[in-house]
């Protein structure tokens, strides 16, 4: 899969039905046949939202662990938490459920943003505080992750 472009504000209604904006829906033509897994982000209180081909990736390497280690058992309880499998209706629509409405904090209105191979769906406000941080502590986040890349290993 090629990388996801696009930050949309949308809205999600009373029922909680997200309607994927039509350049997300573009870019997930090839995709979308297959349907979607819907979860709750590890890090931020967003929702992540995989095409189904990217979450048997991530299944794969998870179907690695060791299950008789305690710890391996702990993080696939917590990292399958909640997690659904969803599909487009027909008018391009996904159901997100009440938990992960909770989880998230998502009244009405939302971002849906693509982070490199999934979607991340945020309450608007909390995206926009995300985002908006210190850009200081962005540069010297940058830097830290990305500054360590020598001259013949390009980012381009």
């Amino acid at each position: 899969m090629t990388s996801l472009i696009g930050s949309y504000e949308c809205k999600v209604d009373a029922k909680g039905r997200l309607a994927l904006p039509m350049g997300i829906r573009k870019q997930l033509e090839g995709f979308s046949h297959e349907g979607f897994v819907l979860k709750r982000s590890v890090f931020q209180p967003c929702l992540e939202l995989y095409p189904m081909q990217e979450w048997q990736a991530v299944m794969k390497d998870i179907s690695q662990l060791n299950r008789f280690k305690k710890k391996n058992n702990e993080f696939i309880r917590r990292f399958t938490a909640g997690v659904k499998p969803v599909e487009l209706d027909n008018s391009g629509r996904i159901q997100i459920a009440k938990d992960l409405i909770q989880f998230a904090n998502i009244d009405k209105n939302v971002v849906v943003s693509s982070s490199i191979n999934i979607i991340e769906i945020w309450d608007k406000d909390k995206y926009e505080a995300e985002v908006s941080s210190d850009e200081d502590d962005f540069a010297l986040l940058a830097e830290e992750v990305m500054g360590n890349f020598e001259n013949d290993e390009k980012l381009s």
